[in-house]
C-alpha cells in the first residue's frame, strides 16, 4: 500500500542535508521535468515570483527562497511539509515512513524520505505561461501505474489533476449535521485525512483493496462507508 499525500503551501525552513540532487530522488523518470520546473522557478526575480505565485509582501521570503533552490540545505520531504494534515500525521512518531509518498507540483512524486529544499510553488501556479499540468502531462500517472501496490490517493483535486490514477482508492470526508444530513468537510478535511494516513501507515496489515482500507480505518475506530460497486471512493464520516 502506498499512501499519497498532498504537499503543503507552508514548509519548514532549514535542513542539514546536502543541496538538492535530482539523481538521488525517487521516481528518476521524472527528473528531466523536475529540473525544467526548478530551473524556471529559480530564475524568477523575486518581484516576478511574488506575482506568479500570488504572494503578499509579508511572504516575500517565500519567493526569495526559490532563488536558492539549488544551494540551500535539504531535509526529508515528510519533515519539510507542515500544516494541518502533517500535524495530524505526526510523522516523527511513526516507526516507518515506507508507505508514505507526496504528490507535488515541483517534484511530481516523492517518497517520504527524499531530501528536498525549501521552496514555494502551488499546483495551480503557472511558470513561463504554462500550467503545472502542462509540464507534467501523463508522467505522474505513468509513474503511479508502475507502482506494484494499492495506491490510496489522499491528494486534493488540484494535485490529482497533475496525474490521476484510476485504480487508486480515494477518500471523501463528510460530516453528519444535527438534522442527520451530510456535508462535505472542507475546513478540517486535511486534518481527518492526516489522521487516516497515520492509521494506514501504522497498520500491521497491508491493504490490497478498497475493503482492506476500510477495514483498517474501522479497526482504528473510524467510521467509513464503502463505495457502491465500481467506485473506488471511500467516505470517511465524522461528527460535525
Amino acid at each position: 500500500m502506498l499512501i499519497m499525500l498532498p504537499p503543503s503551501e507552508t514548509k519548514a525552513h532549514g535542513g542539514t542535508g546536502k543541496p538538492l540532487d535530482f539523481a538521488n530522488l525517487s521516481f528518476p523518470e521524472l527528473s528531466d521535468t523536475r529540473r525544467e520546473i526548478a530551473t524556471e522557478l529559480q530564475s524568477l526575480p523575486t518581484d516576478e515570483a511574488m506575482r506568479v505565485l500570488k504572494l503578499s509582501e509579508k511572504l516575500r521570503g517565500e519567493a526569495e527562497s526559490n532563488s536558492q533552490l539549488f544551494t540551500t540545505p535539504t531535509m526529508p520531504a515528510l519533515e519539510r511539509y507542515t500544516g494541518v494534515l502533517f500535524d495530524a500525521l505526526s510523522a516523527s512518531t511513526l516507526p516507518s515512513w515506507r508507505r508514505l509518498a507526496i504528490g507535488d507540483a515541483l517534484f511530481g512524486l516523492l517518497r517520504a524520505d527524499d531530501l528536498i529544499p525549501h521552496y514555494r510553488l502551488s499546483g495551480s501556479s503557472k511558470l513561463g505561461g504554462r500550467t503545472m499540468k502542462s509540464y507534467w502531462g501523463t508522467q505522474v500517472t505513468q509513474a503511479l501505474e508502475n507502482i506494484d501496490e494499492l495506491v490510496v490517493d489522499l491528494r486534493s483535486g488540484t494535485y490529482q489533476q497533475l496525474g490521476r490514477l484510476p485504480s487508486a482508492v480515494t477518500v471523501r470526508v463528510e460530516s453528519v449535521q444535527p438534522d442527520g444530513s451530510r456535508k462535505v468537510v472542507s475546513h478540517f478535511n486535511k486534518h481527518y485525512k492526516g489522521l487516516l494516513a497515520r492509521e494506514l501507515a501504522l497498520s500491521p496489515v497491508d491493504a490490497f483493496s478498497v475493503a482492506d482500507v476500510a477495514a483498517i480505518a474501522r479497526a482504528a475506530g473510524m467510521t467509513v462507508e464503502e463505495p457502491p460497486h465500481g467506485s473506488r471512493e471511500l467516505i470517511l464520516v465524522v461528527s460535525s
